[in-house]
């Protein structure tokens, strides 16, 4: 069976657009954590979007490589999430939720690429499974922890380090303000559940 001729085809260009989404998605919640201050964590996030990036740069790859000729148009029916607003603790949750049902879809278009017999197009959708499930993690712990107040407050010392300068000191919470460069507490490197 040729690429093209196949349903891996079109789940590749349906995973090439719903990363590119979750990309701009991404991108808008990193925006919102910075407007608000939380430079630490939009700086966590903009990785993520970097990560979206790559893995829509990988899938269109194999779409590119189903045709020696120009591909001008694969149509493709799917749905996509536009749930996010401008709340960022919400916009942790739903991020979260958008990244269980990718991890779904991509176990599910691995398991058609291997029948179709695409193994290698099967082992990038495990892959890029198995990122998009620490993204999860990722979204649910800073969601969590927002929603919690425990983002700069913790029940036991912790070391803090200003992302801005390099300050460190030991405590329950964050500095307001760093002492040394006088960044806001939003600079303070953040204490994820992946550390």
């Amino acid at each position: 069976m040729k690429l093209i001729d196949s349903k891996t085809y079109l789940n590749l260009a349906k995973s090439f657009a719903g990363e590119m989404q979750a990309h701009a998605r991404y991108s808008f919640v990193e925006y919102g954590a910075r407007n608000e201050g939380y430079n630490a964590m939009a700086d966590v996030i903009d990785k993520v979007v970097y990560n979206e990036f790559n893995h829509a740069r990988m899938l269109y790859t194999f779409i590119q490589q189903a045709s020696q000729k120009t591909i001008d148009n694969i149509d493709i029916a799917s749905g996509y999430p536009f749930r996010e607003k401008w709340d960022l603790v919400e916009n942790l949750k739903l991020a979260s939720e958008d990244e269980a049902m990718e991890v779904k879809s991509y176990k599910a278009y691995a398991k058609t690429a291997r029948e179709e017999g695409f193994e290698e197009i099967a082992g990038l959708f495990e892959k890029i499974a198995g990122v998009e499930d620490c993204h999860q993690k990722l979204f649910e712990d800073l969601y969590s922890q927002m929603s919690t107040g425990t983002l700069y407050k913790k029940d036991k010392p912790v070391k803090w380090k200003c992302s801005g300068c390099g300050y460190e000191a030991e405590g329950k919470e964050a500095w307001d303000c760093c002492p040394l460069c006088k960044a806001k507490q939003g600079f303070v490197m953040l204490k994820l559940a992946s550390d």
